[in-house]
């Protein structure tokens, strides 16, 4: 894990959320590895009015990954995915996982009992060449 810590989203995110641009939130920044190479950079912002009930523990979720979570709960309800062509020099990503290439993005909003969880990954560099190299 990167870090995980209480901010504001950012407005785009607050808008998908549907929540205002003040509102304080769990936010969790991770790299997903393969082949022992960062191949996802995953961030997600979680309202933390949404953190309540039978989704507090998520408060303390540490290093337990939450697609593992939420992929096992029969009632979630996820928003179309949204695409995005990520520039090697947008702010969106860690300065040590900037490329001159640009990478692709999907985000998409997860909601359990009601309660929005908004989930982003970027497909990062070398994720990009093993699938290439595939193809």
């Amino acid at each position: 894990m990167l870090r995980q810590i209480h901010a504001r989203a950012s407005r785009s995110e607050a808008l998908a959320l549907g929540i205002g641009f003040n509102e304080l939130c769990l936010v969790r920044e991770v790299i997903l590895r393969g082949h022992n190479q960062p191949w996802v950079f995953a961030r997600s912002v979680l309202p933390l009015r949404s953190l309540t009930g039978s989704l507090r523990h998520l408060r303390k979720q540490g290093a337990r990954p939450l697609g593992a979570f939420l992929f096992s709960q029969p009632h979630l309800k996820r928003s179309p995915i949204a695409l995005a062509l990520i520039s090697g020099h947008h702010g969106y990503l860690p300065a040590a996982l900037l490329g001159a290439k640009p990478v692709w993005g999907r985000r998409s909003v997860f909601s359990l009992n009601d309660k929005p969880l908004l989930v982003s990954e970027v497909f990062l560099p070398d994720f990009s060449d093993v699938i290439e190299s595939d193809v």
